[in-house]
């Protein structure tokens, strides 16, 4: 007797998926497949961030961290000289709103002028909708900021996650991919990113530095926005493999188009 044929299925081999999911991710760039696998380890690591914080496991350690940096017979006193404080303060601003629309709007202008419309476009979607997304995620948590030491700047919105953090790494991250992106050196190439990088980690320290988070908001935010980065970056790669986004730099063929 002969064995029953099984069904006819519609599911796909699992290798056949994952050949589709490298082709869409670039056809196994490996820039590409590395940020994809970042992106996704960024987004996890928010994820657990935001449990923990949820939960109450992280206040124990949050509390200490900022009382760490303040005078143990002052909590309104941070340590260090009055230099260091001053240095904070101008680093905190790195991530306000001022900075960054700045920076963006400079780097916007320049790819417009250098006919790089649509990749000026991206980079403004990209900073813009991250701004929204922080604003998305500040709302939906609804934590308080730190009541443990005086803040030694203005606040207005809640604490999880760090807004000046994600939206840093958001626009210096954006800003320094875009800029290594039209380097051929690799040297350069880790020079900008480790410089956004920089850039990044300064902005979020000073938060805590001055009060107004805690450690985890820091760390969330600049999960949330390298993640967010991340992603950015991979539409435009994918948008520029179609032809509808230029590449940051051009290629020979291109220049002598245009010459």
């Amino acid at each position: 007797m002969n064995s029953p044929v099984p069904p006819p299925t519609n599911r796909l081999p699992i290798r056949m998926v994952l050949r589709r999911c490298v082709a869409f991710l670039g056809g196994g760039e490996p820039a590409v497949l590395i940020a994809s696998f970042l992106f996704l380890a960024t987004g996890f690591a928010f994820v657990q961030i935001a449990d923990a914080v949820t939960d109450g496991e992280t206040n124990h350690f949050d509390n200490w961290a900022i009382r760490a940096l303040r005078s143990p017979d002052n909590p309104a006193m941070p340590i260090g000289p009055e230099w260091l404080n001053e240095m904070m303060r101008d680093a905190t601003a790195l991530g306000g709103y001022g900075c960054l629309i700045f920076f963006t709007a400079a780097v916007a202008g320049y790819l417009h002028l250098d006919r790089k419309k649509h990749l000026a476009q991206v980079l403004v979607v990209s900073t813009v909708s991250g701004y929204l997304f922080s604003s998305l995620l500040k709302a939906v948590f609804q934590r308080p900021r730190p009541d443990i030491v005086p803040h030694l700047s203005y606040v207005a919105s809640t604490s999880f996650p760090s807004g000046h953090s994600m939206n840093a790494a958001v626009v210096y991250l954006t800003l320094g991919t875009l800029l290594a992106a039209s380097v051929q050196r690799t040297s350069l190439k880790i020079y900008v990113i480790s410089l956004a990088l920089f850039l990044t980690v300064t902005v979020g320290f000073s938060r805590v530095y001055l009060g107004v988070h805690y450690p985890t908001d820091i760390a969330a935010g600049w999960m949330a926005g390298i993640a967010w980065a991340l992603l950015c970056w991979l539409v435009a790669r994918f948008l520029q493999r179609r032809g509808q986004v230029e590449s940051p730099v051009q290629l020979p063929d291109e220049q002598e188009a245009m010459s």
